[in-house]
């Protein structure tokens, strides 16, 4: 399907982060966030992000981070990145990353409740300091709402 000159099939994306530890970032994306691997170097591994085609890069330095934004009267870090899962897989994924200890930047909770928009998020940090933001809709027609 087209709308104006976009195709708005949904596709995988492609993203390139920077990391300062590639056996760190092997762990968290690997064995705690459950990506599996594919091509990797000495320098980058290619992991897939729930069907999306993610690449961390190893660096020397981390660029520096933007400040956050206050979004529903919490302190959003920007840039992050993520996926929009089921409202079950977030659950799962939230239990997860609670039995690994992960520290969240903001906790699993409902964001705009009762409002349009209403949405499951929370928001982690991987080892490097990539923000990630994973969320989740009853009504996935609600992703866009005004």
């Amino acid at each position: 399907m087209t709308k104006g000159n976009v195709d708005t099939q949904i596709r995988p994306f492609h993203l390139a982060i920077p990391v300062n530890n590639l056996e760190q970032a092997e762990k968290f994306y690997g064995d705690i966030l459950g990506c599996s691997r594919g091509r990797q170097d000495k320098h980058w591994i290619d992991w897939n992000f729930f069907g999306h085609q993610l690449v961390t890069h190893l660096v020397e330095n981390m660029p520096d981070v933007a400040n956050p934004n206050e979004v529903d009267n919490q302190s959003v870090p920007v840039p992050h990145f993520g996926v929009v899962l089921t409202m079950q897989n977030w659950k799962t994924l939230a239990q997860r990353m609670q039995e690994h200890h992960i520290d969240f930047v903001i906790e699993p909770y409902v964001r705009f409740s009762g409002q349009p928009g209403e949405q499951a998020t929370m928001f982690f940090l991987d080892p490097s300091g990539n923000a990630l933001e994973f969320k989740a809709f009853n009504d996935l027609e609600q992703l866009f709402a005004k």
